[in-house]
């Protein structure tokens, strides 16, 4: 996060502390809503774009589609509008972090948080798809992870109303991002609910086995490869992830729409059966179960279930059409319902000895989430007994013991208790005092404490920590607030160097510190070429008021000028009226003067009438006291003041 050099209020209401992020065509900021005193997050429109029609009507669009989305999951959207020129949208602001941030930092994940997330996810999306609206840019860092767990979907905005009569949506309108694709986005071709699908199943993929199935040096590349490549299966490169949860994510990447789920709550319905033990009903992995060796579900038991149809066994071997004759073909009979008889028996046994030697060992739940460890031990069978809360290393929230101990033999409808950890107690508070903005909130965030911002009366930097309570080595509880003090922001602001800039990009940075553009007057430049802003009034580093307008001036391209005659001009007249043109007077002397008088110009070089560029210099001779002497000539320089 970068701070923001000059903090500004939206509609006299949303008042900025700092920039989040910057996308394709719009930056995010955290501010303050000043009447309901809450922090909200400002999405705001570039404002080279805000002069094209096309994109405001698009951002508008983006702003009533997400509008009407409303759901646990999903980031809401709470107002939008335009301000001197700016266009915005007002969103719910998401204390935690993007799952492309966890992932980067913890690599794969747990398979049942994963398909936790997943599922949560797809609710969102099954919600949205209800009201005609397909997101198109479902990836890591579109799905946001609360520092309590939640998990919300933002940026809707890139999103289409399908259903809308004069929708924007066209064929051969490529957007989102090529990691996460659908084949179809990739070729340009219309899209629908099921390309949500086909970039969560890729979401999953990547939360399974650390790294997205499609890898390439250019976004091309990486699209064509949706299209065309078969992608590894995520057992291929990570055999620990479960074949269950890989045939949910294949079928979601179906390169086909008609073979992916077709519904966002047939890809939830999946994972849900996934977390609660039963048998999924995606289909084999490229149609090859032997090959990831998935061949059915496991239950609570530990039994292997028998699959579905949606889900077939795979048969190690075919029976033969018709028994040989003779007595060999009786004795396979006999021997065939021998082996089939002793299997029955061995399959009673173990149940049997299972039952009197204390039933099967207990599940190993400790450092798992609690909501999911008691899915776990449910699941088996087991009752939840008392669940003890305890100040521990771990994270908050987390199982840290159980009794019996994991591996203990257990039968169905024993109690295990559980103690679970509160985190750390108390944190030392780190010192922010000096920091910018940002960095403060990186340094309490990473403490796990939260802040509040206080604007005070100081002549201090913008934007930087005045001071903070409680103070630096304070010992305070986990999760407390620190109070930061910034200086209060002012309406002045500094003219930005525009020099070099072309007119349009001058307007842009001007309007993003709540200035326009005055006057616009043309002159010559032997600095900036022609076409480039070579000057402005007020000058750079002038601080004016907000709302204020800015002249420009334009190059017109090198400063020429055409010399005048300045021969018989005494060197006073001739110097002033050549440094008058712009140019550098350079003087030599001669008595060889036929006939002129003492201090008078008798020649010029370049001579009268040439056109030179700037800048450039004229050597003016000067006569020297006639006499019949030989002549002899010196030279002095005369610049410009």
């Amino acid at each position: 996060m970068q701070p923001v050099e000059v903090p500004r209020v939206f509609s006299e209401r949303y008042e900025l502390t700092h920039l989040v992020a910057r996308g394709g065509m719009a930056e995010v900021y955290r501010a303050r809503d000043r009447l309901l005193d809450r922090p909200v997050a400002l999405k705001v429109l570039f404002p080279e774009l805000s002069v094209d029609r096309a994109f405001v009507e698009r951002f508008r669009r983006e702003a009533q589609a997400a509008a009407k989305l409303s759901h646990p999951n999903i980031v809401p959207v709470f107002d939008w509008g335009q301000d001197t020129g700016a266009y915005f949208i007002v969103m719910e602001y998401v204390d935690g972090r993007p799952l492309s941030a966890v992932l980067r930092e913890t690599g794969p994940l747990d398979a049942a948080r994963a398909a936790e997330i997943t599922s949560l996810v797809a609710a969102a999306l099954a919600s949205a798809h209800r009201h005609g609206v397909v997101h198109r840019d479902i990836k890591p860092g579109n799905v946001l992870i609360t520092h309590d767990g939640q998990v919300k979907v933002t940026d809707f905005g890139i999103a289409r109303a399908v259903n809308t009569e004069d929708s924007l949506t066209q064929t051969g309108a490529v957007m989102g991002t090529a990691t996460y694709f659908s084949p179809e986005q990739a070729e340009g071709l219309g899209v629908d609910a099921r390309t949500d699908i086909y970039s969560l199943g890729v979401v999953l993929f990547e939360m399974l086995t650390g790294r997205p199935p499609f890898l390439g040096d250019t976004p091309v590349s990486v699209a064509s490869k949706h299209v065309r490549d078969v992608p590894p299966t995520p057992r291929q490169l990570l055999e620990t992830v479960p074949p269950e949860l890989e045939a949910v994510v294949m079928k979601a990447m179906a390169k086909l729409p008609d073979q992916r789920y077709q519904s966002a709550e047939d890809f939830q319905g999946d994972l849900l059966r996934y977390l609660d033990g039963q048998p999924v009903l995606a289909g084999p992995p490229n149609g090859n179960l032997a090959a990831t060796g998935v061949i059915g579900s496991v239950n609570a038991t530990g039994v292997q279930a028998r699959a579905t149809q949606a889900f077939p066994r795979t048969r190690a071997w075919s029976a033969p059409q018709r028994q040989p004759a003779g007595g060999r073909g009786r004795r396979f009979g006999w021997f065939a319902l021998l082996a089939a008889s002793l299997g029955a028996l061995g399959v009673v046994a173990y149940l049997l000895v299972s039952t009197f030697t204390g039933g099967f060992a207990l599940p190993n739940v400790v450092g798992k989430p609690l909501v999911q460890a008691e899915r776990i031990l449910a699941n088996d069978g087991l009752v939840i007994g008392t669940t003890t809360n305890r100040v521990d290393r771990s994270a908050a929230g987390t199982v840290i013991s159980t009794d019996p101990a994991p591996g203990a033999r257990v039968s169905k409808h024993a109690v295990v208790n559980l103690v679970v950890s509160t985190g750390d107690a108390t944190v030392k508070v780190p010192s922010v005092s000096g920091l910018d903005l940002a960095s403060a909130e990186a340094v309490l965030t990473n403490s796990h404490l939260h802040y509040k911002v206080k604007f005070v009366t100081s002549s201090g930097q913008q934007n930087f920590v005045l001071s903070q309570s409680p103070v630096a080595g304070s010992v305070i509880r986990r999760g407390s607030t620190v109070t930061i003090s910034i200086p209060q922001p002012t309406n002045q602001v500094s003219v930005p160097n525009l020099t070099g800039l072309s007119p349009q990009q001058a307007a842009a940075q001007l309007t993003g510190l709540s200035l326009s553009v005055g006057s616009q007057t043309q002159a010559c430049s032997n600095t900036y070429p022609s076409g480039e802003v070579s000057g402005s009034s007020p000058p750079a580093g002038t601080g004016i008021s907000r709302g204020s307008s800015v002249n420009l001036v334009i190059s017109t391209g090198p400063c020429q000028v055409v010399l005048k005659n300045v021969v018989t001009q005494t060197q006073a007249a001739a110097t002033t009226v050549l440094q008058g043109q712009g140019v550098t007077v350079a003087t030599a002397t001669t008595n060889s003067c036929q006939g002129a008088n003492d201090g008078d110009v008798v020649s010029q070089n370049p001579p009268a009438g040439t056109q030179v560029n700037l800048p450039a210099t004229v050597t003016i001779t000067v006569c020297s006291a006639p006499s019949t002497t030989t002549s002899t000539t010196s030279t002095t320089t005369t610049t410009i003041p």
